[in-house]
């Protein structure tokens, strides 16, 4: 087991993507978002993820984002460099180590639903062309339509020198408990869900991949940390007091990012859409993210 904080931090946020009113890649919003959650408790972020809309970004636009962000910020900036295509989460994970990247985030090959035998296969390739970088799996069947088992992911943390962890978004802690109980020494655990980081610190998780640390970050920071002091009441209390923030970053009228993006804008920071098939915010969701910012105080 590894413990509070993990090598990239106790709290990385996966950032959105800023685009300006007609879609376009905003480089200047990039920075601002970036630097405003540096300011807000992040250690690292994630960049292209899927809450970064990555299925909808070009190559050349990947790399302008991995470049811009890595220069707004000097905490570390892992990149998403997964498709669903093996060859292409290849070269993409050569050229973003090319740019000085911290880590990369290899999601599960999503829609194609491939055998486990595949999934190790993609993994141990996107982490040989990610040379000595340390890369993160990122496990969330909900959205890949496929699970890493048990028994794959030890294998890959065992054979795999630069495969150190898991972002878990599989919602099981007991399966999250057994992996880290039979995983090598240094293998880390971050909670891929929000909802779930209390029940995963835990279990020996060492920090959180978040999406509502884009307007909660100091909150988020002081749960970790209670809990890392072994205050558990007061983590608890956090905790509670997060619950409807963990409740609005996503939802199936407003699906992550949407929420993100509209609470950026009520904070001042950065007004952008979301790229279709994600589309704009639905009505009244404004309001919402008002009610939720006002009760954090």
């Amino acid at each position: 087991m590894t413990s509070i904080p993990g090598r990239f931090g106790a709290l990385v946020t996966a950032m959105v993507t800023p685009f300006d009113a007609e879609g376009n890649l905003d480089l200047d919003g990039v920075a601002t978002v970036a630097r405003h959650l540096a300011d807000n408790g992040s250690d690292a972020l994630v960049v292209a993820g899927t809450t970064g809309e990555s299925p909808v970004l070009g190559k050349d636009e990947k790399l302008d984002l991995w470049k811009a962000t890595s220069e707004a910020v000097t905490i570390p900036v892992i990149a998403g460099t997964s498709t669903y295509d093996t060859s292409e989460s290849v070269e993409l994970t050569r050229e973003a180590a090319g740019l000085g990247v911290a880590g990369i985030l290899a999601v599960t090959p999503y829609y194609s639903r491939p055998s486990q035998h595949g999934l190790a296969a993609h993994f141990t390739a996107m982490a040989e062309a990610a040379s000595d970088l340390p890369v993160l799996l990122y496990d969330i069947p909900i959205r890949s339509g496929r699970k890493i088992d048990h028994d794959t992911m030890l294998r890959l943390a065992r054979e795999v020198p630069n495969i150190v962890g898991v972002k878990d978004a599989a919602a099981n802690p007991y399966a999250a408990a057994r992996l880290l109980a039979e995983a090598p020494d240094g293998f880390e655990l971050y909670s891929g869900d929000d909802g779930f980081t209390l029940p995963l610190l835990a279990i020996g998780a060492c920090g959180l991949i978040s999406v509502a640390a884009h307007w909660c970050g100091p909150q988020i920071r002081e749960m970790i940390v209670a809990f890392s002091k072994g205050d558990v009441d007061e983590a608890r209390r956090i905790n509670a007091s997060l619950l409807e923030s963990f409740m609005f970053e996503t939802s199936d009228e407003a699906p992550n990012p949407i929420p993100s993006k509209v609470m950026l804008k009520l904070l001042g920071v950065h007004d952008g859409v979301c790229r279709l098939p994600i589309g704009p915010p639905p009505d009244g969701l404004e309001a919402k993210g008002r009610q939720v910012l006002d009760r954090l105080g």
